[in-house]
């Protein structure tokens, strides 16, 4: 089968079409014909030495955890059979090889499509979503009334986070320059901050959760944001000693976060969507082979929502 491999730490140059054997998948484990890869922040910064990729081994590598497609075998699993067409994140951090034409995975990694997105959107939904999902539901337990700042609310993860957030009756405030308004408006942001013109720690107050989805200097500001005793989830690096320690200083919490597999977190997702109460965003589609283009257009931070790679058709 055609993959597409990490040869180095580097550039988008290093990412490399090669063909390697199909996958063979062991009791309790699909193997799935891949239709459709979504592209995450993560997936640069690993192929480029930021974030680390111990868990995936010595070069060459297959990067890639969220597909979608149809599952063609799974011995001794009774939750799908041949034919079901399902989608999931799978086996993060470790290697999934999800820039590839077949992928095997624990059963329970998957869950089936919702029916009213094609193989593409799927693809875009898991990482992004699950990390919407556990952040705002799991970890911060947000319901009616939750006063919510997400930050980057126009990417990936953030346009996700922000109909999760209002669909559990949360007040959203959303970060976006000026362009991407009326689309934070869209995915049901009550107030949109437009953070090229105000300092968003000094324009936001009284917050109980902050999900901040970029991390950096950033994070330090937006502790201002919080009311006391209010949670800031970072998903971008760790919390600082300094970040903790202003932190403990103005009264609020911290927490570090990185996404997991979770099908009940999957089928949740599609329970949204459903009910029309998520939708998602793909702003880029390129083929397999495209890899490294897809990773350019990404680290541009311009993208709105998603980049997926077509693998086998949508």
């Amino acid at each position: 089968m055609t993959v597409v491999q990490t040869v180095a730490a580097g550039g988008p140059e290093v990412l490399v079409s090669t063909v390697v054997p199909r996958p063979v998948p062991v009791p309790t484990e699909v193997l799935v014909r891949v239709h459709a890869a979504g592209v995450n922040p993560v997936d640069w910064k690993i192929r480029g030495g930021v974030f680390p990729s111990g868990a995936l081994g010595a070069h060459p590598f297959t990067q890639g955890w969220d597909v979608a497609g149809v599952v063609e075998a799974g011995p001794r699993v009774t939750r799908f059979q041949p034919g079901d067409e399902v989608f999931g994140l799978l086996w993060f951090p470790r290697q999934a090889g999800g820039y590839g034409e077949y992928v095997t995975a624990p059963a329970r990694q998957f869950a089936r499509k919702p029916e009213s997105l094609s193989f593409t959107e799927a693809a875009a939904l898991p990482m992004a979503g699950l990390t919407a999902w556990q952040t705002l539901v799991d970890v911060a337990g947000i319901g009616e009334g939750s006063r919510v700042l997400i930050t980057a609310a126009a990417g990936g993860v953030g346009h996700l986070a922000c109909q999760v957030a209002r669909s559990r009756g949360a007040v959203v405030t959303g970060t976006a320059s000026a362009a991407k308004h009326d689309f934070l408006a869209s995915v049901g942001v009550h107030e949109a901050v437009d953070y090229t013109r105000v300092e968003v720690g000094t324009a936001v107050r009284d917050q109980d959760v902050v999900l901040d989805l970029l991390g950096g200097d950033h994070t330090l500001g937006l502790l201002d944001t919080l009311r006391p005793g209010g949670l800031l989830v970072l998903t971008i690096g760790q919390i600082s000693p300094e970040v903790a320690a202003a932190a403990k200083t103005r009264g609020v919490r911290v927490s570090p976060f990185l996404v997991e597999p979770d099908s009940a977190g999957l089928e949740a997702l599609t329970a949204l969507v459903e009910r029309d109460a998520l939708r998602v965003h793909v702003d880029h589609v390129l083929p397999l082979a495209e890899a490294g283009k897809a990773h350019e257009l990404g680290e541009t931070n311009r993208t709105t929502g998603k980049i997926v790679l077509s693998v086998t058709g949508t």
